[in-house]
């Protein structure tokens, strides 16, 4: 009958009962088809309901489905523009995956946090995160961590090419989705006019020595030409 709010309170009344019987499992699904039943229409429901089942999840020390629904309550609020939730969902993300050892994803939730950030104007959060991230095995020298350094240090110095290069690269385009987006839009301060870039020695001799000779051949003529 296509009375979706309804439906969601049956459920949620329902997941109570099961978690009041001793039957999270069940609890948990009714929540997670609950919210992909809403989602197209009302994700910020979506986005509660997936906490919910998260939480379930978690409670039972299920921990690898609990961070994967918690990840699609994060990119509900990033495709909300709820980035400040976000960046806290996310966060707690990044703390599971370390706790089960999953240390590649780890680093790419810490992507996904600097540029959630970055949209909030937040340089400082999102620099944190990366020297937080320090302490991750392997993270150190990694292509994530390279990536990041390269794209910190771009939106710090508003030089909005060497953002784009970052943000256009495999290593995030081929990220979820809506973090894929967050990257392609991301525009530096200040309008983004790329420094001139330091001169080199080597060109810095020659326009030495073309000067001077510049300044012979105009010696030649400082009397005049009679």
């Amino acid at each position: 009958m296509q009375k979706l709010p309804e439906a969601i309170q049956l459920i949620e009344k329902a997941s109570m009962m099961y978690l009041e019987n001793g039957t999270p499992d069940t609890a948990a699904i009714a929540l997670e088809r609950a919210g992909k039943l809403i989602e197209s229409v009302n994700p910020e429901k979506a986005v509660q309901l997936y906490q919910q089942t998260a939480s379930v999840f978690e409670n039972e020390e299920r921990l690898q489905q609990a961070v994967e629904l918690l990840g699609k309550a994060s990119r509900l609020l990033v495709r909300g523009r709820r980035l400040d939730e976000a960046a806290l969902s996310l966060q707690k993300e990044k703390s599971i995956y370390k706790e089960v050892e999953n240390y590649p994803t780890c680093y790419k939730k810490t992507i996904a946090q600097v540029l959630v950030h970055l949209h909030r104007h937040d340089y400082v959060a999102a620099e944190r995160c990366v020297r937080e991230s320090y302490s991750i095995p392997g993270f150190n020298g990694s292509e994530d961590c390279t990536a990041l350094e390269q794209l910190l240090e771009g939106y710090d110095n508003q030089d909005q090419d060497q953002v784009s290069d970052v943000c256009n690269s495999p290593l995030f385009k081929y990220m979820d989705n809506d973090y894929a987006k967050l990257g392609l839009s991301l525009a530096v301060p200040g309008g983004g006019t790329k420094k001139k870039s330091p001169v080199t020695a080597q060109e810095k001799a020659g326009s030495t020595a073309g000067g001077s000779h510049a300044d012979e051949e105009d010696d030649d003529y400082s009397g005049g030409l009679c």
